[in-house]
């Protein structure tokens, strides 16, 4: 794409920004999804997708909306000859007395980015000029300067509200990372008690939290000086009240850290999930996972949050024998014999779905297939490979236990479970039926034949991330949750 399309793409998000009021973020998504993957071929769009073209485009697009010059074109150009395109972009958030600022402040040295705090804000402007601009209008005129645009910046304490953070978005601040400290209000008021500060460097230790090792620092300490009691605990009541809306505002690019343990090992945490490149690229996901793991459900929840199409391949290839083609007719000889489709055929069906506008831009999860090392290898070899695989690990006997007490109900369709999803109504529990399938010794087989299989399988994709799928549904959910942004 030439660098007019991308000035093309700059003018048409200002004005969804102004129609929608959309944050940015989903704006240069959407642009993403709905203007550029669908015209771009199957086999073009995963060589894009695996070099993150799609993210330099709506990386441009989110840089031109924010600083809005008058010649996009320049800038751009300016934008792709800088040093290092990807600069950071971070947020340190978190109740008062959590840590943010000594975080920020590493953070800044080591990745030489501006650390940018609601003080710093204040020190350079008159007072009239202080009492007329909000906080979003400072921060977004302070982000815009030189030192920012080329070093990126770590923004400290800012947004405190949901609106604030609503209103940096629409204002094109866009962070790439957002970290929020968290600890319990006794840890937080035990570190209140023991702050200390450097009187000339500004820089906050501890009693026992952070203490200072050299002798001549140590003895300047002074005790920290801060709001009453009363004012810390109702900046601590608003905080709290706040937060559920600033995880949800950042929920794409958050890391919640608990603070409550080693300084050395917070910021560790903080580092390495600031260095973890976030790409927009289209989610391809694969479930893999033995029987009763919970892939159709997890592939459920997560099209339903996500809006991502959830690829059943075993109801793929049941609506293909049914559809009266060439193609299901093959199929349906398979299924009347109780034999699994072959590889083939499975792939021609998985291919004319997964070709389609809004499987390419909107993204997908696929389970059932594949099954064994050879399936895996085709799908490789396709234009369809997945970009995050996920394996929901589970042992047999809950395996079993799982499936075999789970029961069909024949009028609709719907699947419960006697123990996790028990029927709605005894008239509903009477007529469910157990599938063959579902059967103790029929389900034993099936897992003896899935684990000569799994080894295989993770071979073929060695950057699988392995879920424990023994626990709740939603706590698995939110296991796949925290691991979608960052393989």
């Amino acid at each position: 794409m030439c660098l007019c399309c991308v000035t093309s793409l700059h003018v048409t998000a200002m004005s969804l920004c102004d129609v929608f009021m959309e944050p940015l973020w989903c704006i240069c998504r959407r642009l993403m999804e709905k203007m550029v993957k669908p015209l771009i071929p199957p086999h073009m769009s995963v060589y894009a997708d695996k070099h993150g073209v799609f993210h330099l485009l709506q990386s441009l697009v989110s840089s031109v909306l924010t600083d809005q010059p008058d010649d996009p074109v320049s800038y751009l150009i300016s934008v792709l000859q800088r040093s290092s395109f990807n600069i950071p972009r971070i947020m340190v958030l978190g109740p008062p007395a959590v840590g943010k600022h000594t975080v920020a402040s590493k953070l800044s040295a080591e990745l030489r980015a501006v650390h940018v705090t609601p003080e710093s804000l204040l020190k350079d402007q008159s007072e009239l000029s202080t009492q007329q601009l909000p906080v979003e209008q400072r921060v977004h005129q302070r982000l815009r300067e030189v030192d920012c645009f080329n070093r990126g910046w770590v923004l400290e304490g800012i947004p405190q509200t949901r609106l604030q953070a609503l209103t940096l978005q629409q204002a094109g601040v866009v962070p790439d990372h957002v970290v929020i400290l968290e600890a319990s209000d006794d840890v937080l008021l035990e570190r209140r008690e023991g702050k200390l500060v450097d009187p000339l460097t500004g820089d906050v230790y501890h009693q026992t939290f952070i203490w200072q090792a050299n002798d001549i620092i140590a003895q300047r300490l002074e005790k920290g000086r801060g709001p009453s009691e009363t004012q810390y605990l109702a900046e601590l009541q608003r905080f709290r009240g706040e937060v559920t809306g600033l995880r949800s505002a950042y929920q794409h690019v958050l890391k919640i850290i608990n603070s409550d343990q080693p300084h050395a090992d917070v910021y560790q945490q903080v580092l390495a999930f600031v260095r973890t490149r976030h790409r927009s690229r289209t989610p391809r996901i694969l479930l893999l996972g033995p029987p009763g793991s919970g892939k159709s459900h997890q592939a459920r929840l997560l099209s339903e949050k996500y809006k991502m199409l959830d690829v059943c391949c075993d109801q793929l290839i049941s609506s293909a024998a049914a559809d009266g083609s060439s193609l299901g007719e093959k199929i349906q000889s398979y299924l009347d014999d109780e034999q699994p489709a072959p590889d083939d055929l499975v792939l021609q069906v998985l291919e004319r779905h997964l070709s389609q506008v809004d499987f390419s831009s909107r993204g997908w999860i696929l389970h059932g297939f594949p099954r064994d090392l050879q399936g895996a290898l085709r799908l490789q070899e396709s234009q369809h490979q997945p970009n995050r695989v996920f394996f929901l690990e589970l042992t047999d006997d809950v395996c079993v236990e799982r499936i075999s007490l789970r029961a069909t109900d024949p009028v609709s369709g719907e699947r419960f479970h006697a123990v996790t999803r028990p029927a709605l109504s005894s008239e509903i529990q009477n007529r469910l039926e157990t599938r063959p399938e579902d059967r103790t010794h029929t389900v034993t087989h099936t897992l003896n034949q899935c684990r000569t299989h799994t080894a295989a399988l993770q071979s073929v994709y060695p950057d699988v991330v392995l879920i424990d799928a023994d626990q709740d549904p939603h706590s698995v959910f939110e296991a796949l949750e925290s691991r979608l942004n960052s393989v």
